[in-house]
């Protein structure tokens, strides 16, 4: 009897997820034609965004914000726990990413993440860094929200890491009218579902949430930005941002 309940299971599982697969595919098709005719016309494109909440809705989140988060002109700081993060924050805030560059070759998440003009970085490049510090600057003077993950992966119990102070870099000397915003992401329950850990490979994750049951909530915390200039270094902006994460 426990064979055909974990038959049946594996049967729901396998057709839940190829029905989200048409839903995002579906979703791709009608962004995809849009998002190249606001650019045509040299208009900044809101389809990005909204296919990756689209993504996100799609994969099960009812999503909740509190607080206002900044259109332009930020870098946002967030705790990771899954490249699901990347969804909810673009889809939020508009957001392209500093990532991880085995982020880009995650099938259908690394594409979908360069099509939102993620900046991938080789993390354990230390030779690269000042390159990846020009190239963070420089995305920030675009204008574009900006999202960074100092943590740089996720414990192994979900707690928060310290984070790494190297992308703040970028932000000294400040870059005038740029300010740092501190989020806080909270899955509630499906965290430890959602939770993608070292130790778990990409597609395997990926097939996961997929095909996983139900709807769960996520509360994204947009807290209070501040002042990059206020702070002498990166490693007190990043002590900064994780403090208000911490304490929210």
């Amino acid at each position: 009897m426990a064979a055909v309940a974990s038959s049946k299971d594996d049967s729901k599982g396998g057709l839940r997820a190829a029905g989200r697969l048409l839903c995002i595919v579906a979703a791709l098709l009608i962004a995809l034609p849009l998002h190249g005719a606001w650019r045509l016309v040299g208009r900044a494109s809101p389809w990005p965004r909204r296919f990756l909440r689209r993504v996100a809705v799609v994969l099960g989140a009812d999503i909740r914000v509190v607080g206002q988060p900044l259109r332009r002109d930020v870098m946002i700081a967030a705790n990771h726990l899954s490249w699901f993060d990347i969804l909810l924050l673009a889809g939020t805030a508009g957001t392209r990413f500093v990532a991880k560059a085995e982020v880009a070759a995650l099938p259908l998440v690394g594409w979908l993440a360069g099509l939102n003009r993620t900046l991938f970085v080789e993390r354990g490049d230390r030779l690269g860094v000042g390159d990846q510090v020009a190239a963070i600057r420089e995305a920030l003077a675009d204008g574009q929200p900006l999202a960074v993950f100092p943590e740089g992966t996720t414990g192994d119990d979900l707690s928060l890491l310290p984070f790494k102070p190297a992308l703040f870099a970028a932000l000294v000397p400040p870059i005038p009218g740029v300010r740092v915003q501190p989020v806080r992401i909270d899955y509630g329950a499906a965290a430890d579902d959602l939770a993608w850990l070292g130790s778990d490979p990409g597609d395997a994750h990926a097939k996961r949430v997929l095909r996983r049951p139900g709807r769960f909530a996520v509360t994204l915390h947009y807290l209070t930005p501040f002042d990059p200039a206020d702070y002498p270094d990166r490693k007190a902006l990043a002590a900064e941002a994780r403090a208000r994460i911490a304490a929210s």
